[in-house]
């Protein structure tokens, strides 16, 4: 499939006037052939704006995916059923579990969905919620639940089912989304919890395939240690993959790593980053 890949929410913004961050992730795919779809809503306090400045409309958008249960990537999902009509929302089953992050000084913070079910139903959310790899559309496919095979990817720390922080998380809901394209196979990453080595292997084992040509989003990379940022850049060494279109998650530091690994595949995905494939 040919299409257009806009970031409409991040951390950080690029050079379009107007536009506005915030601790999140949203991104527009605009098949050539077909109706858009939105990958993740961000918080829900830039997405209708930012998409506006950039001339996107997002009633025009039917099917909204919903790579994992927090606030910064589904809390944007009300906002927009309001101002732009039902959609239909896929996800992995567990999107509504209770999710809090747990500090050292056991402060709690709630970092789930912030609106439930039934209010976003009656928004006009339809969920098609599955575990399972699936077709979404032609060319375009969500990798479902992704098995967590990696010695070293171990996933983030003080994330919680509960506030007492005796119920650990580790995030069984992340899903990621992927394009067939004429390039080669284009992966877009909510907060890949999963990690993104694991879930590069993931789809090479449903797809059969591992020409992986651009990878988009949120590596979670800024929140892992050294060792297994480490690893990772060793992993996506022989991978061959052309363009790793970094943001959110992925942290200052991971950033300037990756950047000096990879310094021709290396971009910033903020607010306005555009990819045609």
């Amino acid at each position: 499939m040919k299409a257009r890949i806009t970031v409409l929410c991040e951390n950080s913004v690029g050079p379009i006037s107007g536009t506005l961050g915030e601790h999140g992730f949203s991104a527009l795919i605009e098949p050539a052939v077909g109706d858009p779809l939105l990958f993740d809503t961000g918080q829900g306090l830039t997405l209708l704006h930012n998409a506006r400045r950039m001339n996107k409309d997002l009633s025009k958008v039917k099917q909204v995916v919903i790579s994992h249960g927090h606030y910064d990537h589904a809390g944007g999902l009300k906002p927009l059923l309001d101002e732009c009509g039902p959609k239909v929302v896929y996800g992995h089953p567990g999107i509504f579990a209770p999710r809090y992050r747990v500090k050292d000084t056991s402060e709690c913070y709630p970092i789930g969905i912030p609106v439930g079910r039934g209010e976003l139903e009656a928004a006009g959310a339809t969920f098609d919620l599955s575990q399972d790899f699936r077709e979404l559309a032609p060319g375009l496919f969500l990798t479902g639940a992704v098995p967590r095979v990696t010695a070293f990817e171990t996933g983030d720390q003080g994330l919680y089912c509960d506030c007492g922080g005796q119920d650990s998380d580790n995030t069984p809901d992340d899903q990621s989304l992927l394009l067939e394209t004429g390039k080669g196979l284009v992966l877009i990453l909510g907060c890949c919890h999963a990690g993104l080595i694991n879930t590069l292997e993931h789809v090479a084992n449903m797809t059969g395939r591992r020409d992986v040509y651009a990878v988009i989003g949120g590596t979670h990379l800024g929140f892992c240690g050294q060792e297994q940022l480490g690893a990772t850049i060793a992993a996506l060494r022989g991978m061959g993959i052309r363009k790793l279109a970094a943001s959110h998650c992925t942290g200052f530091a991971a950033s300037a790593r990756l950047l000096r690994e990879f310094p021709q595949e290396f971009q910033a995905a903020m607010v306005g980053y555009a990819l045609e494939v």
